[in-house]
């Protein structure tokens, strides 16, 4: 496909002169060059493909960067990239040294707000927008947000706000809302219910059953009916926005440009909070996306002709779906148990679950705070609630988990998906933070398995517990151990296992990385413990090893600061004893996107890293086994 109108364009400036028809020829490229080179590079497809239109309109009629584009997520924002100078480095997407996936302030002046986690972009226009009133200028700040990051309790904090004056006045800003589901109620169910409200008044109902009786026997009353359905749909979503304080504008179809940029001008001139609903369709034009949306959500490097195809070897058993399988498993056995998401069906491996325990499966849409609670009081009733949550989602839920379930001693479990290294999704997904942020909570312990066999032990483990508990671990597939199919292994509760005898140092390792330790031990000759148990830690373990060790190593694929490794040396100091420790984890730093293989050898966290890190504190002092010959 030739991209001659797209090759001119290096910054939104170029396109600002392009009459409607050339605009229209401009999407046409976009789109094409968007399928051919995320097909080259991985990464995500069907909502890019159905927001360029919508791209092209904003930067054609805003005067961007000086006027604020937020994007939700960012999942969206592709052909923003494209547009704003980054064509040719689209090829480096989510790669070491390349572009993110997501929206970065350091990247480009037009990536107004870095995002990642979702239901942020209408708070961050919001105070863009009061800045430019207290600093006196007069540009325009627009979120665009889809349907489901608006189920996010954080997006209706904003509107609230945003539609308020008070001292401050009411601030120049549009929200567009992408409705890519074709419909509002599906990711807002609050406004069917609003609108039952609404219509259950007694002169609406007095009315419509008057209008029933009158023409029921008339060929009008299935035109009437339908007509009533039709018009709950147009009224609802204005009638919820206005009463926010914002004018709205729409629906409007976010593919025709020829309604998109009249619109947008008009929205432009306008003062006051603004709000505009586009319903677009993920994947659009490109058929395969549009008829499977999902699994062309994310997809790896494909043949756009071909499509997505099943590997020609079944690829190892990932994490995800070991904690799927035990799911079904546990459910099957203990009728308690209830399955919550909050909008990761898929990433979290609960597809299955819910086709076979529908009653027992929640999805509580973008809302983690509202998810750990509502386990909670799943919990007060004698359920056993188990959240399936990525680490890094649950830090939006902290205070819940300390709050509602902590310190109430509730038995809510939580399956930590994707902790440590995520790879290319980088800064903004990474499941850095979870060991520190979990061991300091009262009540609550955190595993962390070694392998998808333990990883199973683990979930049976922390659900059998009497109190909230949590089990961690990493995207994809670990070493290849497979796992069990019974419910009947149980790990020794806060207890770790010598796992290689050596001499001199000790290596301590929680979770994964249990098994380049044992790789670096054997050309360090050194001992290596699978701890297991963050928290509760295994003291006497920890103890056995300071006694019969001159150094003590711990490694761990989260932060140092607050980690594993940091309740060694609390448990150390608490004893009184005093040996050498030298602690292995993610370094204080943004860890940005890569493959994560290489992020790790970066970190120092392979077989190689940890024999080097150790030989260079350790090895002179304690005559370590040289490295062998190479």
């Amino acid at each position: 496909m030739s991209y001659t109108l797209l090759q001119s364009i290096d910054s939104p400036r170029d396109m600002r002169q392009l009459s409607r028809a050339q605009l229209k020829a401009l999407a046409g490229e976009l789109r094409g060059f968007l399928l051919d080179t995320v097909s080259r590079t991985g990464g995500h497809l069907s909502s890019n493909l159905g927001t360029v239109e919508l791209t092209v309109a904003l930067h054609h009629v805003f005067d961007t960067p000086y006027d604020r584009l937020v994007w939700d997520v960012g999942h969206q924002s592709y052909p923003h990239k494209i547009l704003t100078g980054r064509r040719e480095a689209m090829a480096t997407l989510k790669q070491l040294g390349g572009i993110s996936g997501f929206p970065r302030r350091a990247e480009s002046e037009y990536d107004t707000f870095g995002t990642g986690h979702s239901s942020t972009s209408i708070s961050a226009a919001l105070g863009m927008a009061h800045a430019a009133r207290l600093k006196g200028e007069n540009r325009k700040a627009v979120a665009i947000i889809g349907d489901g990051a608006l189920t996010g309790g954080m997006a209706f904090e904003a509107l609230n706000h945003g539609g308020y004056a008070g001292g401050a006045g009411l601030p120049d800003m549009l929200v567009i809302l992408n409705d890519n589901d074709m419909s509002i109620s599906p990711p807002v169910g609050a406004l069917n219910r609003y609108l039952a409200r609404l219509m259950s008044g007694k002169f609406y109902a007095a009315a419509r059953e008057g209008a029933k009786n009158v023409l029921r026997n008339t060929p009008l009353y299935e035109f009437a009916k339908r007509f009533e359905e039709h018009t709950k749909g147009m009224v609802v979503p204005g009638t919820i926005f206005e009463e926010f304080g914002f004018n709205y504008v729409g629906p409007i179809d976010g593919h025709d440009l020829d309604s998109l940029v009249p619109t947008l001008e008009n929205l432009r001139q306008a003062k006051g909070p603004q709000f505009l609903h586009v319903v677009t369709k993920k994947g659009y034009g490109y058929k395969l996306a549009e008829a499977d949306p999902i699994n062309y959500h994310g997809p790896g490097k494909f043949d756009p002709a071909v499509g997505l195809q099943k590997p020609a070897t079944a690829p190892k058993t990932t994490f995800t779906q070991v904690f799927g399988q035990w799911l079904c498993d546990m459910a099957e056995a203990d009728e308690r148990l209830v399955g919550i998401t909050p909008a990761m069906r898929e990433g979290s491996g609960m597809v299955e679950f819910e086709r076979r325990f529908p009653r027992r499966y929640h999805d509580v849409g973008i809302a983690e705070q509202h998810a750990v609670t509502f386990g909670a009081g799943l919990a007060c009733e004698g359920l056993k609630p188990v959240v399936a949550i990525y680490s890094t989602f649950l830090q939006r839920g902290y205070d819940q988990l300390i709050h509602d379930v902590a310190i109430q001693n509730l038995p809510v479990m939580f399956a930590l998906d994707r902790a440590g290294i995520v790879g290319a999704d980088g800064a903004t997904h990474i499941g850095a933070y979870d060991i520190a942020y979990v061991r300091c909570v009262p009540n609550l312990a955190l595993l962390t398995p070694a392998d998808e066999n333990e990883c199973r032990q683990a979930l049976t483990t922390a659900y059998r517990h009497e109190g909230p508990a949590a089990v961690r671990y990493p995207r994809g597939a670990g070493v290849g151990v497979a796992a069990s199919a019974t419910l009947d292994e149980v790990l020794p509760w806060g207890k770790g296992e010598v796992r290689r005898e050596g001499r001199r140092v000790a290596i301590l390792a929680f979770g994964t990385l249990l098994y380049p330790a044992l790789a670096a031990a054997e050309a360090l000759d050194a001992t290596v413990a699978n701890m297991r148990f963050a928290k509760p830690l295994d003291v006497e373990l920890v103890l056995d090893l300071a006694r019969r060790h001159d150094a003590l190593v711990t490694i761990e694929e989260g932060c140092v600061a607050g980690g594993a490794g940091s309740a060694v040396l609390e448990a150390l100091a608490a004893a009184g004893v005093t040996v050498p420790v030298l602690q292995l984890g993610l370094p204080d730093e943004v860890i940005e996107h890569g493959d994560p293989a290489r992020l790790l050898a970066l970190c120092g966290l392979d077989a190689a890293g940890i024999e080097q890190a150790v030989r260079k504190r350790f090895g002179p002092a304690l005559a370590l086994v040289k490295p062998a010959a190479a």
